[in-house]
């Protein structure tokens, strides 16, 4: 059981630190946007390509995101007929809408690879003054679908293994809804 335990916190070490990584990017990118605005604002011109970045960022960003957002059980879920079922009910839904979210996860990462597959074969860039060369951007992004789809199978198996272990509370923690005292 110690082995479940020390997967289960691996993991979300790891997703903290993707987390403070994507919001220090975050900041990066902010700082840059308001460079380039105070800038044109007061003389100086452009820093260029603030849009496209910007672009860029966005779409790491969400796609890392998603993988810090299920360990932190911040996903939105109606919890609506959950609330009323039984704690063996609870654990039950909560296994089954991981594993859905894993499959739905592992469908959007694995349709990913034909994007980036085909911008490395035929070395797409950007039409933009930036000429960016998209399998970079496009690594990135793909990285984190891979990453979240990670994510996701392990909390599956987390939530499995505190299940037939008979961990309903620890189960509850790893994959449950949060709860409005938790937050």
């Amino acid at each position: 059981m110690r082995a479940i335990e020390r997967l289960d916190g691996a993991l979300r070490r790891a997703n903290r630190a993707v987390g403070l990584i994507l919001g220090a990017v975050l900041v990066v990118m902010v700082i840059y946007i308001l460079i380039d605005v105070v800038g044109r604002k007061i003389g100086w011109g452009s820093v260029g390509g603030t849009d496209e970045i910007s672009g860029y960022v966005m779409a790491a960003l969400a796609s890392w995101g998603l993988a810090c957002t299920l360990l932190e059980r911040a996903h939105v879920r109606i919890d609506l007929i959950r609330q009323k079922c039984t704690e063996a009910g609870q654990a039950a839904m909560d296994l089954f809408a991981m594993i859905v979210t894993n499959a739905v996860i592992l469908v959007i990462a694995v349709n990913c690879w034909p994007v980036l597959r085909a911008t490395i074969t035929h070395d797409s860039q950007a039409n933009t003054a930036l000429s960016t060369p998209l399998w970079i951007p496009q690594s990135i992004w793909f990285a984190g679908w891979v990453w979240f789809a990670f994510s996701a199978t392990a909390l599956s198996l987390l939530g499995i293994a505190y299940l037939a272990t008979g961990r309903r509370a620890a189960l509850a923690r790893a994959i449950g809804i949060g709860s409005e005292l938790e937050q």
